[in-house]
């Protein structure tokens, strides 16, 4: 049997938004290193915030003004006052309490937090009529099913340590650590638990604006923008040291630019994509990617423990991933199903009509 490059391609087209997931778990993995080497080197969380996104919004702008002149939507004061809202629960809020949140618990618990955005996601686009459910058919059933044996390969990673797991080799990469530890669960638990929750909102109200504003790149940069400027206000708050602006030609200075550029960028704009084509609940599914990468990522190239209870708690969430994957594509299926089978009926109808010169 021969190759079928037509094959192949529909293959690619049908994955794409798949794929490009995976490439922004990766993307989310490298900024979980190269922060905590940044914030262990003395930077401010929330400075950092700030200059990401200013770096996000000056690389962002010239794609957006120029590649969307003539698909961005006229921008009234309802609109702008929405992009305010989405800037503030997606970058300057949601952020801000995430990393603050950093400094009081530990990455694992807080890489294992971010995965139940997912679950909240669907709930609350459930909730909004968003996500379709039907809890009798076997789709509803591998969809339920789906986001709590995720959320139980989450709770075994986070609770369950296990054996630890002897190391093959020497670490190729060692990050400084940091020498004082803060440790207030209470606090960085609520504040961990509150960024979730104002997370989950944003990818919901991400899929609503998209319909309104229809141009990823424009709706980037106006993120990137105001969420500096929220997050600056913010962090004039609390940090009134000037020292703690500077940033020099070290790990801060890249960890700025790849957050800026990488993440709040090139990530953020296919996340938007990915919503408009597939959904929220979708994006977020796919989160539970990124912990299992931090945790196999810090054993074999960063030299840190891996324990048994993290293989045995990713191996859960990936099964539960596919569940919920499976659930969406086969809602998917059935939606186009009966999108067509209306097309045939409307044409139908209107071949009847037309033979009794109803229709001219």
């Amino acid at each position: 049997m021969g190759f079928n490059p037509f094959s192949f391609g529909a293959v690619l087209g049908r994955y794409r938004a798949h794929a490009f997931m995976i490439l922004v778990q990766v993307g989310y993995t490298l900024l979980y290193f190269i922060t905590e080497a940044s914030f262990n080197h003395g930077m401010n969380p929330h400075v950092y915030v700030t200059y990401r996104h200013i770096v996000s919004s000056i690389v962002m702008l010239p794609f957006a003004y120029f590649l969307e002149r003539k698909i961005r939507p006229k921008l009234t004061f309802a609109l702008f006052m929405e992009l305010f809202v989405l800037s503030l629960l997606g970058v300057s809020l949601t952020l801000n309490m995430y990393f603050a949140s950093l400094r009081y618990t530990s990455p694992t618990f807080l890489s294992s937090m971010v995965n139940t955005i997912a679950s909240l996601t669907f709930i609350i686009a459930v909730a909004l009529r968003l996500e379709s459910l039907n809890a009798k058919s076997p789709k509803g059933m591998a969809k339920i099913f789906g986001t709590l044996i995720s959320l139980a390969g989450v709770m075994t990673m986070t609770l369950y340590k296990g054996p630890v797991v002897k190391k093959l080799w020497g670490a190729p990469i060692h990050i400084p650590g940091n020498s004082v530890i803060h440790e207030q669960w209470l606090k960085g638990s609520i504040l961990s638990v509150a960024s979730c929750i104002t997370w989950s909102i944003w990818y919901i109200m991400q899929a609503m604006t998209l319909k309104r504003y229809p141009a990823q790149l424009s709706l980037t940069t106006w993120m990137s923008f105001l969420g500096a400027a929220q997050s600056a206000v913010f962090t004039a708050f609390l940090e009134h040291k000037p020292s703690a602006w500077a940033v020099a030609l070290n790990v801060d200075l890249w960890s700025v630019l790849y957050g800026g550029v990488v993440v709040s960028g090139l990530i953020i704009f296919i996340q938007l994509w990915c919503t408009e084509k597939k959904g929220p609940v979708f994006v977020t599914m796919f989160n539970p990617v990124s912990t299992v990468l931090v945790a196999f990522l810090a054993y074999f190239v960063f030299g840190e423990r891996l324990f048994t209870g993290s293989i045995i708690g990713s191996v859960v969430v990936i099964i539960g991933l596919y569940l919920v994957l499976w659930g969406k594509e086969e809602n998917q299926k059935d939606q186009k199903t009966n999108q067509g089978e209306g097309k045939e009926d409307s044409q139908e109808k209107n071949i009847d009509l037309g033979e009794k010169g109803d229709v001219p």
